[in-house]
C-alpha cells in the first residue's frame, strides 16, 4: 500500500508525496502555505483519482475533458508528464516525466490504486 508523506519546503510552506508500496514517488503537490491546507490537496487528490477522467495532450485533434482529470503531455524535453486538475482548474498533484508514454499512463493509473486508501504520515527529518 502507498502513503501520503507530508513535511515542511524549504521556503516555509507544505508539500505532499504519494508513494506506491516500494518508495517510489508517482505524485508531488504543488507547495501549500499551511499544513491544513496541504491535507486538504490530500483529501482532493483522494477524492477525484479514482475517478478523474483522462486528457491526452500528445496526440493530435484530443479531445478537452471537464475537471477532474488528468492531463497527460509532453514537456520541453519531449518527456511524458501527468498532471492531476481538480474540479475547479487547480493542479493538485504532478507526476514525474516518463520516457515513454505507457509508462506515465502507469504511474496514473498507480495513483488510482493508491490514492483512496493511503495513510498520510509526517516527513522524518
Amino acid at each position: 500500500m502507498g502513503k501520503f508523506v507530508i513535511g515542511p519546503t524549504k521556503n516555509g510552506g507544505f508539500r505532499f508525496n504519494l508513494k506506491a508500496g516500494n518508495g517510489e514517488v508517482i505524485a508531488t503537490s504543488e507547495t501549500y502555505t499551511s499544513e491544513s491546507a496541504c491535507r486538504n490537496g490530500i483529501e482532493s487528490v483522494r477524492k477525484i483519482a479514482v475517478d478523474a477522467k483522462l486528457e491526452d495532450q500528445t496526440v493530435e485533434n484530443f479531445e478537452q475533458v471537464t475537471n477532474p482529470k488528468f492531463e497527460v503531455y509532453k514537456d520541453k524535453a519531449g518527456e511524458f508528464r501527468f498532471r492531476l486538475k481538480a474540479r475547479n482548474g487547480e493542479i493538485v498533484a504532478t507526476g514525474e516525466s516518463y520516457k515513454a508514454k505507457a509508462s506515465c499512463l502507469n504511474g496514473i493509473e498507480s495513483i488510482r490504486r493508491n490514492a483512496p486508501d493511503s495513510p498520510v504520515v509526517e516527513e522524518e527529518a
